[in-house]
């Protein structure tokens, strides 16, 4: 006989509620990263600026959430296909999520014009981490 067990697929309602717990980590980063946004341009009036291609561009509410929510689902989309290849997606989900964060900070740090805007820039791709990392990192499930 062998130790190995056959995988039991999720309960509905753990699936639903996961799904649900998961679509709030998106929307939470998204919504974190807008309020930085709003708090340093709005409020303290950082000019939130990058430089591309020569030309300076504003950054705006809409840019800032759709990449939070574009961040939030990728980081969904990797970990849901981690839970189906690895036995621990947590843990791989979390090196990966870590050292994209690193690479994206690169963005700021490399285009933004003036130190308050790349600080500010770096402090949203922070925060969409600080609320994806944890909260996706914990809904993994293992095979």
């Amino acid at each position: 006989m062998s130790s190995r067990t056959t995988p039991v697929p999720a309960a509905p309602g753990r699936v639903r509620r996961t799904a649900g717990r998961r679509a709030l980590a998106v929307a939470g980063a998204a919504a974190a990263s807008l309020a930085l946004w709003a708090l340093a341009g709005p409020v303290a009036g950082v000019d939130l600026t990058v430089r591309s291609g020569g030309a300076d561009q504003a950054v705006g509410a809409g840019t800032v959430a759709v990449a939070g929510l574009l961040a939030g689902l990728a980081g969904w989309a990797l970990l849901a296909a981690l839970e189906r290849l690895v036995s621990r997606p947590g843990p791989v989900w979390t090196a990966a999520a870590v050292v994209v964060l690193a690479f994206s900070l690169a963005g700021p740090l490399g285009s933004g014009a003036g130190a308050a805007s790349v600080v500010a820039l770096a402090g949203m791709h922070l925060v969409v981490a600080a609320v994806l990392v944890p909260c996706l990192g914990r809904s993994a499930h293992r095979r």
